[in-house]
């Protein structure tokens, strides 16, 4: 997969391309089913596969006092980009001059003359362009001068009955509600988390259950605070089963600012500090408790972490 960031490299295929675009946030079972069809369109005309996304949500400039929190780094959303098989990803910079870009002039500058596409595929409620003004009425009017088709594709189900369709806004949702099932099934894959490993109080190594302290970026979605079954992954490509704490410990604390996440490799002995660390949320085993005594905690982590371990075998 080739991956340009400034339209001063655009691909210009000769063969032309079948482009999807959109944020792509999660990569989700939609976007997928987007990019598939991309793909297919694609290898029917000779041409290339192109995904069109930005550097940040275009809600962190167009109203980041309520820009959601994201399922996905930019360097992970390109890697679950890359795993689809796309040949191209363009990924704009997404600025105040961006943001006020008229939906034509996106299409003309990007899609005609960058990707020089033959067809483009969309989510059919998608929009995109100053005031939003774009959407499959637009692209189908500007197709039928520029010379590409347009195909508006329904939002696929979440294969719960009476669910939202697959989104990222549903995902986010299903997440800050604790529903992790609901979140993964919808990404068709554990949610993951990424962040560096830093030294902490050392509480989880006194009690017998030292853990590693990750230190997750900000604008990085998080699950409902709890204890979870999942997999740690290290720098060299081994991936340890978990039982993870995500929470404010109030066994301990009682005015934590933030929330922590933690996880206890199982069956693993080894420094971590310093690694960037990958941490798959696999199954919501319960939700976070304050315990009287200190015995009552550690006795519930031995119990906890039997669970971890029979949900991931």
């Amino acid at each position: 997969m080739q991956v340009i960031r400034s339209l001063d490299a655009c691909p210009r295929p000769p063969e032309g391309s079948a482009v999807t675009l959109g944020f792509f946030d999660g990569v989700h079972l939609g976007h997928r089913l987007l990019i598939g069809e991309a793909r297919r369109l694609a290898a029917e005309q000779g041409a290339r596969s192109a995904v069109v996304t930005f550097d940040q949500h275009p809600a962190a400039v167009v109203r980041p006092e309520s820009a959601p929190k994201l399922l996905t780094s930019l360097d992970h959303r390109l890697e679950l980009l890359a795993a689809t098989g796309v040949d191209h990803v363009l990924v704009l910079e997404f600025d105040e001059a961006r943001s006020k870009e008229s939906a034509e002039d996106f299409v003309e500058g990007v899609l005609v003359d960058c990707l020089r596409a033959l067809a483009v595929v969309v989510g059919a409620d998608f929009h995109f362009g100053h005031r939003r003004r774009g959407d499959v009425a637009l692209l189908t009017e500007m197709g039928q001068a520029r010379g590409f088709e347009v195909e508006g594709v329904q939002l696929v189900g979440s294969g719960s009955e009476g669910a939202r369709p697959v989104s990222s806004t549903a995902i986010r949702s299903a997440l800050a509600a604790g529903d992790l099932a609901s979140a993964n099934r919808m990404l068709g894959r554990p949610h993951e988390a990424r962040g560096l490993v830093h030294p902490g109080d050392e509480r989880g190594r006194e009690l017998g259950f030292p853990t590693a302290n990750v230190a997750v970026p900000d604008d990085v979605l998080l699950p409902a605070d709890g204890i979870y079954a999942g997999w740690y992954e290290r720098p060299d490509g081994s991936v340890h089963p978990a039982a993870i704490s995500l929470g404010r410990r109030p066994t301990f604390y009682v005015d934590q600012a933030a929330s922590l996440l933690e996880a206890h490799l199982l069956d693993f002995s080894g420094d971590l500090y310093g690694e960037e660390a990958r941490v798959r949320f696999v199954s919501r085993l319960r939700g976070e408790e304050r315990y009287e005594s200190v015995e009552a905690l550690v006795e519930q982590m031995a119990k906890d972490c039997v669970a971890a371990r029979a949900a991931l075998s």
